[in-house]
């Protein structure tokens, strides 16, 4: 599972990075705005969604909890008007009178008819006397009224209260022979002061639309419907039934919203027929009645709603507005590094007469400018490349030109030797063939390399030629490390200053001269060093030699020997290399000799 993560992140990171840099920005500066947006909207929208829906639900328990102690006491009320017969000593001796005459109707109807005016919501009072009359009390619009009916009923309840008011549920009464009307009744047993037996029954109906008057403004202020249901799950009141539903739906419904009453008030929220409610309901402590009410959430979100597709529209327009900021800025910021790709490109394609015009000095400006110095100095390198090659071709012609025509020279010699073999003269057939061999090791090109041991044999053969020339003249001792033998190098580096050390240092000296070539390793370098004890030169000379060498300047006063020998050193293993040269008055000269790093050709020797 982490591995696919992480292979899945590669893969995006991988993409991202891949992609031109002006995308890349504009990735970044959308990322960068767009989340933070998205994620402040996002809280924001939902702590609003939360806090309409506390503030709805606190409202809504409010109200819910306000009607139900309304109820409560207007029920309170009517258990202790149930009580009153009990401090009437006339009514206590009516309901044990056995006949009725006129002052026991008129006294019973002045008590019912002020126990009526207590609430105007009582449809009836009765009262039945302990032989079963029963005289009662009702409203305005009601002419007949059908006691009997119910009376064993009343019997029934009030046994099973006892002495304590009960509360009969929501059902219909008959009133006016046929019409019917749904009320909720309390009634209690009379017992008398006296004797303490039960003498009668007292019954109030109380019209159900009591609930209406307590509960409508809770509907109307929740926007929701508002039903109470007493401790039997009964319905007792609902606002408003849906169009279409039947009793049966209607109690299923009911029962779906007690099944989730189960503390004295709190809320929830359920789903019906495709639609989310808020519930919010009470369960009263005295009668055990629980108000509910159900409040559409879209009713309750409408208005958050709205301010949240205005967030959202607003959270749209702020992206929008920072894609394009982004995509200006990225633009800008990306212009002159295309130009200077573009630039790139012709620069790879050979063309270096380009320029970039940096705007301003930031890091961009800043690499633009190094990218003008950088073709500066490119054409610079060019330049130096090319007069570098022009002076070692020009070095190498004069190479060529002091080998006077070798194959011509090497051909004539080799006539000569024979015509002196032929007239046995050992001296000139020997001198012929040496002269012969230093013409034939200059006939390979000048810029191929030899070793070491090929240029002391070109010395030692060069130097048998002179003696032949001057004998006793010269005397030449190698101290060459044996390693430093097989060591490559380029040709005609050691001859050339062995000539210059012979006639410039030893020829002039009177008496026998000593020519020393030695070699050693310094700093991973080899030096060799070409030292004579001849006729040496002054201060001035030995300084006007010095400066020619390192400067590589033209001229005829120390001849083409040394300097284009140093010339040669210098092109081919560069300007830290070359040759030296010290040298004292009457005591001779001494030439060091520098090349390229050969430590690792003594590693592999």
């Amino acid at each position: 599972m982490v591995s696919t993560i992480l292979r899945i992140f590669r893969k995006m990171w991988l993409f991202l990075a891949n992609l031109p840099m002006e995308r890349k920005l504009i990735v970044v500066f959308v990322f960068l705005i767009s989340m933070p947006i998205t994620y402040v909207s996002y809280l924001s929208s939902r702590s609003m969604f939360n806090s309409v829906l506390v503030n709805a639900t606190e409202r809504a328990g409010q109200m819910t909890s306000n009607a139900s102690d309304t109820i409560d006491r207007y029920v309170a009320d009517l258990k202790r008007y149930t009580s009153l017969p009990l401090y009437n000593t006339d009514v206590q001796l009516y309901l044990t009178q056995k006949n009725t005459d006129w002052e026991k109707n008129t006294g019973m109807s002045m008590f019912l008819s002020y126990l009526k005016h207590m609430k105007s919501e009582i449809l009836a009072v009765y009262m039945a006397d302990q032989y079963d009359s029963v005289f009662y009390d009702t409203a305005v619009g009601i002419n007949e009224i059908f006691p009997a009916e119910r009376l064993s009923t009343w019997k029934s309840l009030s046994e099973a209260g006892g002495t304590a008011p009960v509360i009969q549920g929501r059902h219909s009464i008959r009133v006016n022979s046929s019409a019917q009307r749904e009320v909720f009744s309390v009634l209690r047993t009379i017992n008398s002061v006296s004797t303490l037996k039960k003498i009668g029954i007292l019954v109030f109906d109380v019209d159900i639309s009591l609930f209406k008057g307590i509960l409508d403004p809770v509907n109307a202020v929740t926007q929701g419907n508002t039903l109470v249901v007493d401790d039997q799950g009964n319905l007792m009141y609902a606002g408003e039934d849906k169009e279409g539903e039947t009793p049966e739906e209607q109690a299923l419904t009911r029962q779906l919203l007690l099944d989730k009453v189960k503390l004295d008030q709190g809320h929830f929220q359920i789903r019906l027929d495709g639609v989310s409610y808020l519930a919010v309901y009470t369960v009263s402590k005295q009668t055990g009645w629980t108000t509910l009410v159900t409040i559409p959430l879209s009713s309750i979100l409408s208005p958050m709603e709205k301010n949240r597709n205005t967030l959202i529209l607003t959270t749209l327009v702020i992206i929008a507005f920072a894609l394009f900021v982004a995509t200006i800025i990225s633009h800008a910021l990306t212009k002159p590094l295309k130009s200077m790709v573009r630039l790139m490109k012709q620069v790879q394609h050979g063309n270096l007469d380009v320029w970039l015009h940096p705007k301003y000095n930031d890091e961009i400006g800043m690499l633009g400018s190094h990218f003008n110095r950088m073709i500066i100095r490119v054409k610079d390198l060019l330049q130096e490349v090319s007069l570098t090659e022009k002076r070692k071709q020009k070095a190498d012609m004069r190479a060529l030109q002091n080998q006077i025509n070798p194959h011509f020279i090497y051909n004539t010699l080799e006539s000569i030797r024979m015509l002196a073999e032929s007239s046995e003269d050992p001296r000139v057939a020997k001198l012929t063939y040496l002269l012969g061999l230093q013409m034939r090791y200059g006939i390979v090109r000048s810029e191929e390399m030899v070793t070491i041991r090929h240029e002391l044999d070109h010395v030692r053969n060069y130097l048998h030629l002179l003696q032949i020339r001057f004998p006793d003249k010269f005397m030449l001792n190698i101290a060459v490390p044996e390693a430093f033998l097989p060591l490559p190098v380029i040709k005609l580096v050691l001859q050339p200053i062995v000539e210059n050390a012979v006639f410039h240092g030893l020829e002039p000296k009177e008496g026998p001269g000593t020519l020393s070539i030695s070699g050693w390793e310094e700093d991973g370098k080899a030096v060799f060093c070409i030292e004579d004890d001849g006729v040496g030169m002054d201060d001035n000379t030995l300084r006007a030699l010095n400066g020619s060498l390192r400067n590589g300047a033209d001229g005829e006063m120390f001849g083409i020997g040394l300097r284009n020998v140093n010339e040669r050193i210098r092109l081919h293993y560069g300007p830290s290399f070359g040759l030296s040269v010290s040298s004292e008055i009457g005591k001779g000269t001494r030439v060091t000799l520098r090349i390229e790093d050969l430590s690792g050709h003594l590693r592999e020797e």
